[in-house]
């Protein structure tokens, strides 16, 4: 090529760069530009490693949309002085992977170089379209590298899971999104060059709106940015509400308000106004809240005010909390609201609660009290002969099931510690323990505690 076809082909590289979006045009060159991910870029990490030895190793990077999947497989590339061939899996097919292979192969030949195959969304990928891959990577034609937002372990086929080291990416915290507004406002050549200026509360509501992308904080940034120029040339906190398309709502992840609206989300929820329940969760997820925090709230909830009134209840937070592991938002609200409603109109006892309190102070009043001995485990003849394990009376051996003897230590008085409130299937189970008290001599939760709650 001469000078100035050299030149020419500069210069459309660089009309190409600058038409290109802020997302791709503020894409790391080196691993110390990339913003989060210091599990994968310490530098004790494997990950940084591998990457700054320039060996190549075929990877599946498994991480939520906007975490630089494909920035950290360009840099292993670049590090190891391959070819980048990126493909996506949502439009290439099993021809497109052979042309890949194929050019890899010739290259190899000719000159030595080695060639990154970049799969976006390998999981797209029908299981015979993954086994086309198989050769090319088990020869050594290609390196491939995965990128899937789903589970690998259930989506790749285990043949190239085995040729693959998997690496999780992880969302963007807050502050490191809002580092990367920052220099992506501030950079002269590739970003907006501190134009139009941005005020700290726009970045910050920005940085907390977009749950850890990366790719989102750029691109709205920039629609920001062109919303701002036609009019007070400045991104404020309605401007950034405008390239978000939604309204950002005022909310301290950190402060009062964020311990405000989740106390309101549990009291509402405790009360049985599912109205209000459901209010405060869609606020919490408007506002960017983290989903796990509310789907944790609700765990607790399940046992600390339904309880045994509603023992399915556990298991309906305990699904909404996977289901939000599993596929994440903004799919997983409907399982969040479904649990919502479930528990705000569940029946509510605290028995549950009430129950740790009174055995945790039982316990802690009787911290010497012994085993009694016909409860005792015996693993030999020997400590049999000294009484320990004789006398324990088999409860499945009487028609009944409940068999009258001693469970506790002599002296310990511990009747009553659970007292069951007559809400829901509660009051079922009530009735079964007093049938259960009766056999045992212990009248104290039929007579003493009876009618509670």
């Amino acid at each position: 090529m001469s000078g100035q076809e050299d030149l020419f082909a500069g210069q459309r590289a660089e009309r190409r760069s600058a038409a290109a979006p802020l997302a791709a045009r503020m894409r790391p060159t080196g691993l110390d530009e990339v913003a989060g991910q210091k599990h994968l870029l310490s530098h004790d990490a494997a990950f940084r490693s591998v990457v700054e030895s320039g060996r190549l190793v075929s990877m599946i990077l498994w991480g939520p949309p906007g975490t630089g999947k494909t920035t950290l497989a360009r840099l292993v590339a670049s590090y190891g002085r391959a070819r980048f061939e990126p493909l996506s899996a949502v439009s290439a097919g099993v021809k497109d992977v052979r042309e890949v292979l194929a050019g890899a192969s010739q290259r190899l030949e000719d000159s030595g170089a080695r060639t990154v195959l970049f799969l976006d969304e390998i999981h797209r990928f029908s299981k015979a379209q993954q086994d086309a891959l198989l050769p090319g990577v088990e020869d050594g034609i290609v390196i491939l590298i995965g990128a899937t937002t789903e589970n690998p372990f259930f989506e790749v086929n285990s043949p190239l899971i085995s040729r693959s080291t998997i690496f999780r990416t992880e969302p963007l915290a807050d502050n490191e999104v809002a580092e990367l507004i920052g220099r992506a406002h501030g950079d002269a050549m590739r970003g907006l060059g501190g134009k139009p200026l941005i005020t700290e509360d726009a970045v910050t509501a920005l940085a907390e709106r977009v749950g850890g992308d990366a790719r989102l904080a750029l691109t709205a940034l920039e629609v920001a940015a062109a919303i701002a120029e036609g009019r007070s040339a400045v991104i404020d906190v309605d401007v950034v509400s405008e390239a978000l398309q939604r309204r950002v709502i005022r909310y301290d992840k950190g402060g009062d308000r964020h311990y405000d609206v989740i106390s309101a989300f549990i009291k509402s929820m405790r009360g049985s106004d599912v109205d209000a329940a459901l209010y405060w969760l869609h606020t919490m997820l408007a506002a960017g809240e983290d989903p796990k925090f509310i789907a944790r709230r609700m765990l607790i909830f399940a046992s600390e005010d339904v309880g045994l009134a509603d023992p399915a209840a556990l298991g309906v937070a305990v699904d909404a909390f996977r289901a939000l592991e599993v596929v994440g938002l903004p799919e997983a609200s409907f399982a969040l609201t479904q649990g919502v409603i479930y528990l705000a109109a569940a029946p509510k006892s605290n028995s549950v609660k009430e129950a740790i309190g009174r055995s945790v102070a039982a316990v802690e009043s009787t911290t010497t009290a012994p085993v009694p001995e016909h409860l005792r485990s015996a693993a030999t003849s020997g400590e049999k002969e000294l009484g320990i394990g004789v006398g324990y009376r088999y409860p499945h051996d009487d028609s009944r099931g409940v068999i009258a003897q001693n469970h506790l230590p002599d002296g310990v008085d511990a009747d009553g510690l659970y007292r069951p409130r007559h809400h829901g299937a509660e009051d079922l189970l009530a009735e079964r323990l007093r049938l259960a008290d009766e056999v045992l001599g212990k009248p104290g939760r039929s007579s003493r505690h009876r009618g509670e709650g």
